[in-house]
């Protein structure tokens, strides 16, 4: 297919845009990428354009840019499904979602989530003590749910009790036993306890990479018996009257319907049978686990999963109101805590490229010389034969040998290193030329793919894995990649993405490919001098934002928050930038003194001024390019 005749549709097939994108990114006819903060309406953003603003702010790449009207869309999603599906359902409980803290703890990020559910009551999970600060300040709104919890201390649990006197419906939920009898105690002292809430460590399992969040083997939660047994303590205690909520949470991500339907089965059963033995539950917490379809193949990869936000919740209500109903037991309010699902799709990150590494265009001479070893005449004459009789697998096996008897043949010192070159550049062009002759119903062959993993090239990308895409690295997850702009051309090559620390697992090389599955590689267009080409990682609102560090000392990268704006010529305006981390911040959180370092600095530049090694004026600007350099972003310019 030629630029000729490659179009849009192409593109977002090839990079599978509409199926993951929920709607929220479209590529133009002109073939740059844009984002549609909200899918029903015709207002989108061209995201070249929020980066071209973003530079005349002085903002430079990389940067990540948050749409946070999809973060408002998404919080409207997941309550108006769910209140449609009680509707729909006969359902006689409420909905009462609460947004977990951790998946993204920034501020803004929060504020606008909490903003866009005050009119649902739609509250905040906390699962530590900084975070219960965090939703004791920001959640305050007393109709609203703040759910807790993680493991505690006297000062985590006297939190919730400051929460409790403040009004708000803070729930205190119970993962060991000792915490029961420590709220307890606490509870005598200050006159006031928060609402209760037991988690169960269900039976069931999540499929997916978190699987092992739930079963017998749990990090959290009670037994069957520990539960008999608070209800017991509660009841001896005189504090019965407050254990309000049930939980569970069995993984994050959950791929497959399958093990949700499970999971509200065996938890609405102990729900039911908690009841009928005393305990006055009105709330039942299903926790995390709705998932995001990041490879966009609608399947039990781990990167994706099988059902929509509408199966996840009828099948919660459907299920949870049928054991309800057999057991004779009320409806209870619906507890989720959705945060993957609520901040994926809002943030992205932007990346430029700046250079690539390509050994398929290394020039470098295998002329013919007197006296050469015979491993280098006998690559050289597979090439010839290959020119002559395009017998491509026989050409490919020969230069496999050869190559391998090479490398044997340069450790024990029989190759010279020159020929060992020549034997390599002779051994990439065949293969080169092998990929241009393997028939087209052998391009998804293990042959091809081995060939094009060798022959492809690594495009070096200006920011950290580690720091913006971590759980590429850390746990193979597939985020989505795709060029900002040309997408209404072919691309011409194929490449791994290369990030600009120094650590070999910097780099992305797992994607999505509708036609071949996952790949090593993506489809990338040929650099143009002069030309910057971008590219964009998407679905980086959870987790990525918050858990990267600081390899190589690169920090936090640049942000820009972005609102769409009908009425605006542009579609949008930037509410606010972020800068990024400069060197000085990073070195300072490693518990370096930059003003010190500039002051030793100065001093080995005035040494050698005095030695006459380095001009006095010289030495001026060197220690001015020092200090700029503590001030400046981590990034490359």
């Amino acid at each position: 297919m030629t630029n000729e005749t490659w179009t849009i549709q192409d593109s977002d097939r090839l990079y599978n845009v509409s199926k993951w994108s929920n709607g929220y990114f479209k590529i133009e006819e002109n073939g740059q990428l844009k984002a549609t903060p909200n899918p029903n309406k015709n207002v989108g953003i061209v995201i070249n354009d929020v980066i071209e603003e973003a530079k005349e702010q002085g903002i430079q790449l990389p940067l990540v840019i948050r749409f946070h009207d999809i973060l408002r869309s998404q919080v409207k999603l997941l309550n108006n499904t769910f209140q449609k599906v009680i509707d729909d359902e006969d359902y006689r409980g409420k909905f009462f979602g609460v947004y977990p803290v951790k998946v993204n703890q920034m501020r803004e990020v929060v504020e606008e989530i909490v903003d866009a559910g005050s009119r649902y009551n739609y509250g905040l999970e906390a699962g530590s003590k900084p975070e219960l600060l965090s939703a004791l300040a920001y959640n305050n709104n007393a109709d609203s749910l703040t759910v807790l919890n993680g493991y505690k201390d006297r000062d985590y649990l006297k939190l919730a009790i400051l929460g409790a006197k403040l009004g708000r419906k803070v729930f205190v939920v119970i993962e060991k036993f000792s915490e029961l009898r420590m709220l307890v105690e606490l509870g005598k002292e200050h006159g006031v306890i928060p609402f209760i809430g037991i988690r169960g460590r269900m039976s069931v399992k999540g499929r997916g990479k978190w699987e092992s969040s739930g079963g017998d083997k749990a990090k959290f939660g009670l037994t069957t018996s520990e539960i008999i047994l608070a209800i017991e303590y509660l009841k001896k205690h005189d504090r019965l009257d407050m254990l309000k909520l049930f939980h569970f949470h069995i993984g994050s991500q959950i791929t497959d319907i399958r093990s949700i339907k499970e999971a509200i089965e065996e938890g609405s059963r102990i729900y039911c049978k908690m009841q009928k033995i005393g305990a006055p539950l009105q709330y039942f917490d299903v926790g995390g686990g709705l998932g995001v379809d990041y490879d966009g193949t609608n399947s039990t990869n781990d990167s994706s999963i099988n059902y929509s936000i509408t199966d996840y919740i009828t099948d919660i209500v459907y299920g949870l109101k049928s054991v309800c109903d057999l057991e004779g037991v009320e409806h209870p309010h619906i507890i989720t805590e959705s945060g993957r699902a609520i901040t994926a799709h809002h943030s992205c990150v932007i990346t430029n490229i700046i250079g690539e590494i390509d050994n398929t265009k290394i020039e470098f001479s295998t002329k013919q010389e007197t006296g050469e070893h015979n491993l280098v005449t006998e690559m050289r004459q597979v090439g010839e034969v290959l020119a002559k009789t395009k017998n491509w697998q026989e050409a490919y096996n020969d230069a496999m040998k050869i190559k391998s008897d090479s490398i044997h043949a340069f450790k024990l010192g029989i190759l010279e290193l020159e020929e060992r070159a020549k034997i390599e550049t002779m051994h990439l062009r065949i293969l080169k030329e092998i990929s241009t002759l393997v028939p087209e119903e052998d391009f998804q062959s293990e042959l091809m793919e081995d060939l094009e993993n060798t022959l492809s090239g690594q495009y070096l990308c200006n920011f950290s894995v580690f720091q913006s895409a971590c759980d590429s690295w850390a746990i193979e997850q597939v985020l989505p990649v795709v060029p900002l702009t040309r997408l209404n051309e072919k691309p011409g090559k194929r490449s791994t993405l290369a990030d600009i620390t120094c650590d070999s697992d910097g780099k992305i090389d797992r994607f999505y490919d509708p036609d071949e599955g996952f790949k090593k590689t993506i489809a990338v267009h040929q650099l143009t001098e002069g030309e910057e080409y971008r590219i964009g990682i998407f679905l980086t609102g959870a987790y990525q934002d918050v858990m990267g560090d600081m390899h190589n000392l690169f920090g936090r990268v640049n942000e820009v928050h972005v609102y769409a704006d009908s009425d605006d010529p542009k579609g949008f305006y930037i509410e606010e930038t972020v800068e990024g981390n400069s060197a000085r911040q990073v070195l300072s959180t490693m518990q370096y003194n930059p003003e010190f370092m500039a002051f030793k600095v100065k001093r080995y530049i005035d040494r050698q001024v005095s030695r006459g090694r380095i001009r006095p004026r010289d030495g001026v600007s060197l220690v001015d390019f020092y200090e700029d350099c503590l001030k400046s972003y981590t990034y490359l310019k």
